[in-house]
């Protein structure tokens, strides 16, 4: 178990090992959640919105067909030089 205390002025340091967790470092923000149930939920800012990121586009490349590197570059070709050209 980790504890953290709060300062007077409302700031908590959060215990390395759970920095380490969630991979956060100096600078970076932490989200609070509240799940249903009312336990509250510390997350890396940065993860979740890459997650939702993800989450957003999921099936966006089949949808394109885009199924390898070649129909990658092929798109990255055709919009490169389609704005140049």
């Amino acid at each position: 178990m980790n504890l953290a205390k709060i300062s007077a002025n409302g700031q908590i340091t959060v215990p390395v090992e759970i920095r380490r967790q969630l991979g956060l470092k100096s600078g970076d923000k932490i989200l609070f959640l509240q799940k249903q149930n009312g336990e509250i939920v510390v997350s890396n800012a940065s993860a979740v919105a890459i997650q939702k990121a993800q989450a957003a586009f999921a099936g966006a490349a089949e949808a394109m067909g885009v199924s390898s590197e070649a129909d990658i570059q092929a798109l990255v070709d055709s919009v490169r030089y389609g704005r140049e050209g």
